[in-house]
């Protein structure tokens, strides 16, 4: 069972989105995954239309007028996916364990008495450095930190890194925190100049997948449900499913199995599902052209370039069934696909082309 807590200072970076929604990824993935909700502002609670008379004050407090143990509070979202509700009385056990020996621990000893068959535990913290997000560091294995493509994201981010480093020097307490990057938008030469900054400074500390900028991850919040339930096939969806597949590829292989013939039995699990498409742009002066969509990111890496024949710029990629948005690069210039007439305007009220794949 992999523990994961979900933690920053900062509000507003993604940290209760990313929490619900890479949760419903991995359920998607077929793991049992039970996400805690461990901000008294119970946003992770409301963003998932629960409602409980108990919540995990219940479970951690000593002072409750009604204790109760994990298992009692666990209210089932999806297949494969349930909730640990939190609520505003948990406000008051940063005061209640102030003076208490092993407060930091509460949590962790919990974890440790509960028997279930989860695959993956994620905790979302409050957004401060308070004692239930020590509970929550201490609990964990591992430590994710949404950062925001911005200046202000990266203000309190070396204070929280020490935070980490103490608690898993002074607990003996092995940690592994990794940097996501989340409301990036591509659109904005400045979103790359911070990218460049977050990549200097976490370079071997960054996950592969990037969350970019998607207005239907908050209709997904207003309706009270993830965003795989709301639109599995909108930009915000895919980066959450191609992270759960990222930290999915990470799993522990089978005694004698390599990583690299784990690696090949998860592609060749998936291939199946996956359409050859080729795009094609007519570009005989440029020097330079990339595809980028939905598929990947709108990154303009290695991995999109297109390759020249004769004046035609190609590049084929392997997609799952559903619709993607996608543009060309000509010389760092962005612009649509000139021989497809399915076009969508986007969330900057621009337009971007727009095509179906059908996997057979």
């Amino acid at each position: 069972m992999r523990i994961i807590s979900v933690t920053n200072q900062k509000g507003g970076c993604g940290k209760t989105t990313s929490s619900i929604n890479l949760a419903a990824s991995l359920a998607a993935n077929n793991r049992k995954v039970l996400l805690i909700d461990l901000d008294p502002q119970s946003h992770a609670t409301l963003g998932l239309n629960i409602k409980s008379d108990l919540s995990i004050y219940n479970v951690l407090s000593k002072l409750a007028n009604k204790k109760a143990k994990l298992q009692d509070i666990i209210k089932n979202v999806n297949e494969n996916f349930d909730l640990a509700p939190s609520s505003i009385i948990l406000s008051t056990l940063e005061q209640e364990l102030a003076g208490e020996i092993g407060r930091e621990s509460r949590l962790w000893d919990t974890l440790n008495s509960f028997q279930s068959r989860y695959d993956y535990i994620i905790i979302d913290c409050p957004p401060n450095l308070g004692i239930l997000t020590i509970n929550a560091l201490r609990a964990a294995g591992e430590i994710i930190v949404p950062v925001e493509a911005s200046r202000f994201s990266l203000e309190g981010l070396s204070q929280l890194i020490e935070i980490i480093n103490l608690v898993r020097d002074r607990l003996e307490h092995k940690m592994e925190y990794k940097v996501l990057v989340t409301n990036f938008d591509s659109r904005l030469r400045h979103s790359f100049k911070i990218l460049d900054r977050i990549r200097a400074t976490f370079s071997n500390r960054m996950f592969s997948t990037m969350v970019h900028v998607n207005v239907k991850l908050k209709e997904a919040q207003s309706e009270g449900t993830h965003i795989l339930a709301h639109d599995k096939y909108c930009r915000g969806a895919k980066d959450y499913y191609s992270l759960a597949r990222e930290i999915i590829s990470s799993e522990r292989t089978p005694p004698g199995m390599s990583l690299e013939t784990r690696m090949r039995e998860i592609v060749k699990e998936h291939l199946p599902k996956l359409a050859e498409v080729v795009f094609t742009v007519r570009a005989p002066e440029a020097r330079a052209v990339y595809v980028a969509g939905d598929f990947n990111g709108w990154k303009t890496d290695d991995s999109a370039r297109m390759h020249q024949d004769n004046g035609t710029w190609k590049k084929k990629v392997y997609l799952r069934n559903g619709r993607y948005h996608y543009k060309f690069v000509i010389d760092g210039q962005w612009s649509e696909d000139p021989v497809n007439a399915e076009k969508e305007l986007n969330p900057f009220g621009q337009m971007d082309s727009l095509i179906e794949v059908k996997a057979k």
